[in-house]
């Protein structure tokens, strides 16, 4: 419940400072119009193109299953946000209600348990992003969704402890490129030829226990040094 919710304040607060208080109305500070569902759809399609399943493409290469995982948290990023509009245009109740309502949900505590091992083919695994990506386009109830995320991310060797890991990464990387020059283009995302999700999953694996504070100055250590 506690990584739930503060994964939950977290992305508020990320919401808060990127589209401007008031972002639940649908537009940004600037005016900008707001679509999670088109965010978590779009999300999908890039985890799903992780997966050799072009049949004229790569067709011996293996899946990215590092990329999969963090798919799978920028999809989260998004649920939570169109959960977090949900509940408050809809005036379902605050951050503590959607929480309590969230591990209520069928799928929490399977998604709680260690992961098993992933032994179906590529094709199945497809599958079952497939199948998240229908309930995001036949059922308006949010957690529903959230529902679905969670037995998808579950059958994708993805936990709520190694969701919870990733996404406070993910997070601080995300305000990390924001605070560089995100939203104007001037940021780069290739640092030295690797790509910085590559960057941030690199220094979680260094690090068994690592505050956002210093996640985000090993971040600024190592842009430092992009050419």
């Amino acid at each position: 419940m506690t990584k739930i919710k503060q994964m939950l304040v977290m992305q508020q607060q990320l919401n808060d400072a990127t589209g401007g208080i008031g972002w639940e109305q649908g537009y940004t500070n600037k005016g900008k119009r707001i679509d999670w569902q088109r965010c978590i759809y779009l999300e999908a399609a890039e985890l799903v193109d992780s997966y050799p399943w072009k049949h004229w493409k790569n067709i011996d290469a293996a899946p990215d299953y590092n990329n999969i995982k963090i798919e799978i948290v920028d999809i989260w990023h998004f649920v939570m946000s169109e959960a977090l509009r949900d509940y408050k245009v809809n005036q379902k109740g605050n951050i503590d209600k959607l929480t309590n309502d969230i591990i209520k949900v069928g799928n929490y505590q399977q998604f709680t348990k260690d992961i098993e091992p992933l032994d179906k083919d590529i094709y199945t695994q497809i599958a079952w992003v497939e199948s998240f990506i229908k309930t995001l386009f036949t059922n308006e109830d949010v957690l529903t969704l959230i529902n679905a995320f969670f037995k998808m991310a579950y059958q994708l060797q993805v936990n709520l402890d190694i969701l919870y890991r990733l996404y406070i990464g993910k997070n601080i990387l995300n305000k990390f490129r924001q605070d560089h020059g995100y939203k104007e283009g001037s940021y780069v995302k290739q640092w030295n030829g690797v790509e910085d999700n590559v960057v941030m999953q690199e220094v979680l694996s260094q690090h068994s226990d690592i505050s956002p504070e210093k996640l985000y100055k090993a971040l600024e250590r190592a842009y430092a040094d992009v050419s």
